[in-house]
Order: structure tokens, then sequence, then C-alpha cells
């Protein structure tokens, strides 16, 4: 690399290779992203110009190895724009989307580059390549194919052109998001005002008035999930609940700049147009081609499957919702603004449950010691705090992961608080993954979510519920960090996006486990540990409400797919009509709705990762919910041979074999459906497991 002041042109030489995140100014990423594409594409164009005859690795092994510069700066901007962004910042996505899509559509359909791609794919039987190697030379192609490597000369342009389109547009897509998100506060100003709300909740939204410059008697509600949700659960002041409701709903449709209904059918429309280059007449036939479902028939059994469970639960939920709403002397129905509030009394009633009792033995530091404890008990790695590791914001904690012979094998940044800076939700990334090819032994892997600080002096308390968010995010991290492979393609979670989910949601089992329970949830006050009589109304309690919340993710997971399988070019002429619609031909109980609106819809919309896949979720959980078994069938949930084989066929294989290879490897046989429904509590009588 050429030497600049500008910090992105220098090799980064600080701890653990993690960028110069001090330096860094947003000025430095259009010339260093604008120079590492040259020098990608000068790699590509030597592979090509290569005279010696096409082999694995002057061609596959070099094609996982080229851009590797380009890639870290593009982790760097993403991480940075999503946990701790600036109008700056935005700036820099906005004007780089089109360039960084444009270069990845000249390094896919790269004609000399592909040409020996190609030619290798066609002897593949006869190349006595290891299975890793000849996966990697599947993945390459097909990633290639897929985005339009055989399309005709006259057809790449416009594939082209589409691509830049559509990361134009998902960029100001997430902008708008975020800037609806930022932008809001609920400002509670009186003791009416904060009726019904727990001293937690209180505390929490007396600190995001603080953090917001509010001094005095104020107290913020945000659209943080860690904050509405509570409020939503526990406010007494119904009007109040519904105006929150309405905005956090309503993300995606505030009237002006960050209306993103119309860049909604701009993505819909240019995404149509993207498949039927490809031949398919929508572009959930196209997306689903490189999935496990491989079709949208596959799909649409199993989301059937489950609604016919899921719905008569949600009924009877709110038939018990409405019993408890009569006993008070409430006589409307439930609305959405109404269903958390009654739910949660409902579930005080009959479990004995309440969080103001639950939250005190779940402090942060103790979840996250929780974390780590069962990573090591699980596959023998340690982590250690490495406070003199600085990260991108204060907040940041940094921890370096050691395997069971003391080797130094990672780093974990752990990103925990909600800020007006930061994206919503729940999400693991990278600055580097592991890849024996491109020399990097020590992946670099960041967990963010979204909890609310406590005042200073206070440790941030979690709900069960957060506590479970932390856990599944903690096992894509680890999906990153045990990662074991030799190639960057197909190392950490770089696997078929149905398949993903699994590392995570199946670690949130551990959470749940009793002996877990025991000696990690502990009284921030007291340091007692929880109580077993709370820990057995806490099990008691567990299945209360999953009718509803299935049958919010279902809708959300079906409106994607019929969003998706349209085969008007056109797209739907108004998006809330054809949400509307898609939800009554479903059925879906109008106080319930989805989980994420078509207009705030990252996962569909800021990228096309999950687009005609939000039922990857379900999917995965009919995976780690028989995978789990395989430890209760152990008869114990830290199990070595078992553990063992989950670390080495889930955990560290990365995408190095196809996902069913790797299940099978792990659990003796493909998944069954039935332990999903216990867990989710849908085996009622009178229909058959």
């Amino acid at each position: 690399m050429n030497a600049s002041p500008n910090p992105l042109l220098t090799d980064w030489t600080g701890p653990f290779g993690l960028p110069p995140f001090e330096q860094v100014q947003p000025a430095h990423f259009a010339p260093a992203m604008r120079l590492a594409m040259r020098e990608n594409l000068a790699e590509l164009e030597a592979i090509a110009a290569n005279t010696a005859p096409a082999d694995f690795d002057n061609t596959a092994a070099a094609l996982d190895r080229a851009g590797a510069w380009l890639y870290r700066l593009c982790s760097l901007l993403a991480n940075l724009s999503a946990s701790a962004t600036s109008a700056e910042l935005r700036e820099v996505q906005r004007t780089m989307a089109a360039p960084l899509a444009a270069h990845d559509s000249a390094v896919k359909m790269h004609a000399g580059v592909f040409a020996k791609l190609d030619g290798l794919h066609a002897q593949r039987e006869s190349l006595a390549l290891s299975p890793e190697q000849r996966r990697l030379l599947e993945r390459l192609h097909t990633d290639c194919v897929h985005a339009g490597a055989r399309l005709s000369a006259v057809a790449q342009p416009r594939y082209a052109a589409i691509m830049q389109s559509l990361a134009e547009r998902c960029t100001r897509f997430a902008q708008n998001v975020l800037a609806d998100e930022a932008g809001y506060q609920l400002v509670l100003g009186s003791e009416a005002d904060l009726a019904g709300l727990p001293p937690f909740v209180r505390a929490a939204a007396r600190q995001a008035a603080s953090e917001r410059g509010l001094e005095g008697e104020a107290w913020v509600i945000t659209l943080s999930r860690s904050l509405i949700e509570p409020f939503l659960t526990f406010s007494e002041r119904r009007d109040l609940r519904e105006t929150a409701w309405r905005a956090w709903v309503g993300r995606g449709e505030v009237p002006g700049e960050t209306d993103n209904r119309e860049l909604v059918r701009e993505i819909l429309q240019l995404r149509h147009a993207q498949a039927q280059l490809h031949g398919h007449a929508s572009y959930a036939d196209y997306a689903l081609v490189d999935s496990m479902a491989g079709e949208q028939s596959a799909v649409r059994e199993l989301l059937g499957e489950v609604w016919q469970r899921a719905l008569p639960a949600a009924e009877r939920e709110r038939e018990a919702l409405v019993a408890m709403m009569r006993s008070r002397g409430v006589m409307h129905e439930p609305m959405g603004w109404d269903w958390r509030y009654w739910s949660e009394k409902v579930r005080q009633a009959r479990f004995d449950i309440d969080d103001a009792e639950v939250k005190p033995y779940f402090s942060l530091d103790r979840m996250v010691e929780a974390l780590f404890d069962c990573a090591q008990r699980l596959f023998g790695v340690r982590f250690e705090p490495r406070p003199d590791v600085k990260g991108y914001h204060p907040d940041v904690k940094v921890y370096e992961m050691f395997d069971a012979t003391g080797r130094s094998a990672g780093l974990f940044l752990q990103d925990n608080f909600a800020r007006q800076s930061k994206r919503s939700g729940a999400w693991m990334s990278g600055f580097n993954y592991q890849s024996r090819n491109r020399g990097v032994s020590r992946p670099l892997i960041v967990n963010n979510n979204n909890f609310v600080k406590a005042p200073p002096g206070q440790p941030t308390l979690l709900s069960f519920d957060d506590a479970r968010t932390l856990f599944h995010e903690f096992g894509h991290g680890l999906h990153g960090l045990l990662s074991d492979v030799s190639y960057h393609r197909l190392s950490g979670t770089q696997v078929l996006r149905d398949f993903v989910e699994l590392p995570s949601q199946l670690f949130e089992h551990w959470l749940g486990e009793p002996e877990v329970l025991q000696r990690h949830a502990r009284h921030w006050q007291t340091g007692e540990p929880i109580p077993p009589s709370l820990i057995a109304r806490l099990q008691k309690a567990r299945h209360w409400g999953q009718g509803c919340e299935t049958v919010s993710y279902l809708g959300s997971a079906w409106v994607d797919l019929e969003v998706h399988a349209l085969t008007d070019p056109d797209g739907p002429a108004n998006v809330t009509a054809f949400e509307r619609e898609a939800l009554k031909r479903l059925g879906m109980p109008e106080a319930i709705g989805m989980r994420h609106r078509l207009a705030h819809f990252q996962h569909l919309f800021s990228g096309s990762a999950y687009a005609a896949g939000y039922y990857v979720y379900l999917w995965a959980e009919v995976l780690d919910a028989d995978a789990f078994n395989a430890f209760v069938e152990a008869g114990d949930p830290f199990d070595v041979e078992v553990a063992a084989r989950l670390r080495r066929h889930i955990y560290a294989a990365g995408d190095t074999v196809d996902p069913r290879t790797a299940y099978t490897s792990f659990r003796g046989r493909l998944p069954k459906l039935s332990p999903l429904l216990a867990k989710r509590g849908l085996l009622a009588p009178g229909l058959p497991a």
C-alpha cells in the first residue's frame, strides 16, 4: 500500500490487526476504497492472465485470496455505519453504495476469471480435490452464476445497473429507518404519565432523557426495543401506549424524506427484473435456489404446518386476555397497544411471574459471565477482558479468546447499549474472519445489542428475553470465533441463510438450563442465586405468549414470501394495502399483526440477505430444537462427546460442507418437527406431532 496520511491506506498495525478507530475519519473511506477496488481488479487480471493451465490453486484459491483489503474496508464502514454513525458516515454510505455494487458485479462477471472457474467446475469430479476444496470451487462458481456471470454480453450491463440501483435504495431504506428511530421520543413529564411503570423502566426512561439533554422531571420512551416493549407491557396509560405503539409500527411510513413506501416498491421492481434476467418468474424463485429449502413449496409447507397450530394457540391467549380485561371491568376488545399489557397481567396471575422480581437476577455483567462459562464448558475456550484494547466507541468491551491449549484464538468486541447513533435490533458482524488462505488465524468478531444503559453506578438489568437475545447473538459470535477453515469464502457464518440461525438459536437453550441459572443468575445486590422456586415458575411460564409470538413472526414471514413471489414486474401498487390484504388472506388477528412491517423491515430491504428468506428463523428453529435434544438424550447439557461433535460439525465447519450433511454428521439423522412444536408449546390436543 502507498504511504499516506490516510490511515486506511496503511497496514493496520494495532492490537490484533484492528482498524485504527481513533484516526479514521469519514473522508478517508472513499479514496481508500477506490484504490482497494483497483487493486482487487488487478488481482483478477493477474488470475485471468496466468498462462499456466488453470488449477485449483491458481484460480479458486487465488480468487478466494483476492480483495482482502477491500473486504476489511467494507467491514469497517459497515460496522461504524450501523453502530456509531454520523451524518458524514451516512453520506459516505450513499456515495459508495453504487460504486461498490458495480465493483462486485465486475468481480463476479469477470470474463477471464469466470472462464477458468467454469472450466474447473465442469471437471470437478476428476480433479482429486479435498472435500473443502471442492466446496470452495462450487460456492465460488455459484456466487458468480447467481451474480450474472452466465448472462449474455447484452444482459450483463443491465444486470450490473440493477445491482447498483438496489444498493443505493437499500442504503437509503436503512438510513430512513434509523432516522425515524433516532428522531422519536415520547416525553413523560408527570407521575400520571409514569403510572404502572416499575422502577427499572422509570430508571431506563430517565437515563434516556438524560442522554437526550432533558433535565429535571422528564422521562423519555424511545423506539429502542428494550425500552418501548417494557413501556407497552407495564404502562397503565392506554393513550400513551397507543401513541408509542403507533410510532413503533409506523417507522418508515412517516410522510416526508424518510418515507420508505415508494422505496420498497422500487426495490421490489428491481429485484423482479434481477430474477427475470436469470430466467425466474419471481424473486422468491431466484433467491430460494441457493438455500436449504430450495423452492417456495418447501417454505410454504413449513409455515403452513406451524401456522395451523399457532393460530389456535394465539386465540386461546386472546380469550385469556379478554377474560382478564372483563374481570377488571374493561369492555373493549384488545388492540395492538393493549396486547402486551394484558398478556403480562395474565402471566402474573397464572404463573406468579413479575419482571420486577426477575430482572434483579439478570444483571448484564452476570449474563456475560454466563456466556463465557457456557462456551468454556462446551468448547474449551475462555475469554479474558482486554481493557487496554480500544473499540470504536466507549461502550464497546473487548475480550481475547483463548483455546484449550492456551493459544490466543480470536478477539470478541461486545457493544451492548442503545444510542441514537446506532441502528435498532441485535446483530453479529466482524472486522475479519478466520481464513488460513488469507493468513487470518484470529477472527475479529462483534456482537451488537440495544439494551438500555442503567444510570451511572447501577447495573444494567435484563429481562429474560433480553438475556435470550444476548445468548442468541453470542451463538452467532461463536460461529465466527470458532471457525476452523482454510478458505475465507467458507468461513464462519457465511453458510446458506436458512442454516445461519442454527448456531445462534441453539445457544439460547443454555440460558434456560437450571444449573446455568443457579450458577449465574444472582441478585445484583445480595449475590444470592435465583431461587429454585422462581426458576420453576419461569419454566412453567415459558410457553405463555408463544402463540402470539409465533403468529406475529409467521405474518412477517408470509408477507415477505408473498411480496417477493409476485410475478408482476410493477410490484404492488400500494405497499401498505398489499400488506393488509396479504394478512387478511392469511387470517392474521388484527390485534397481533406482523412483527416487522414492510416499510421498516430491515431484514428484507436494507440488503438482500433475508429477502424472501425471513422464514429462516423458523427453519433453523426446527434444527435447533432437534439439535439440543442430543444433549437431553445424553443426560447432560454439557456432555463432552455431544459438544465435541457440535463444535466440529456446526460451529467450526463454516460452509465447508453442505448443511444437510453437516447436521446429519452431528445428529446422525435429519431433524424432526416435533421438538420445535414442543419448544413453542404448540403440541395442542387433537393435532398429531
